[in-house]
């Protein structure tokens, strides 16, 4: 499932491109992030359709609503300025 928003004149648009054992693949207004099961576990239990629901809203920020999950799209872009990592 894909959000598009209106963003200053510009269509943005978030998908899940892919989804393999090691993790998933969001699409980002043409960029595409790897979200690693090992770094962001709480992927590696949801059911499909709730991987799939994702939203990206104000430009900046990727939800889903199923899951409870959020995530700044800089810290996909720069990690190094998010140290912490979940255990």
């Amino acid at each position: 499932m894909s959000t598009k928003l209106k963003n200053r004149g510009k269509s943005i648009l978030a998908e899940v491109s892919h989804i393999s054992t090691h993790g998933i693949w969001v699409l980002v207004n043409g960029s595409e992030y790897m979200l690693a099961f090992s770094e962001y576990p709480w992927f590696s239990d949801a059911k499909l359709s709730e991987i799939q629901n994702v939203q990206f809203l104000h430009g900046r920020h990727l939800r889903w609503p199923m899951l409870d999950i959020d995530i700044e799209l800089d810290s996909l872009v720069a990690p190094e300025r998010y140290p912490l990592i979940y255990k």
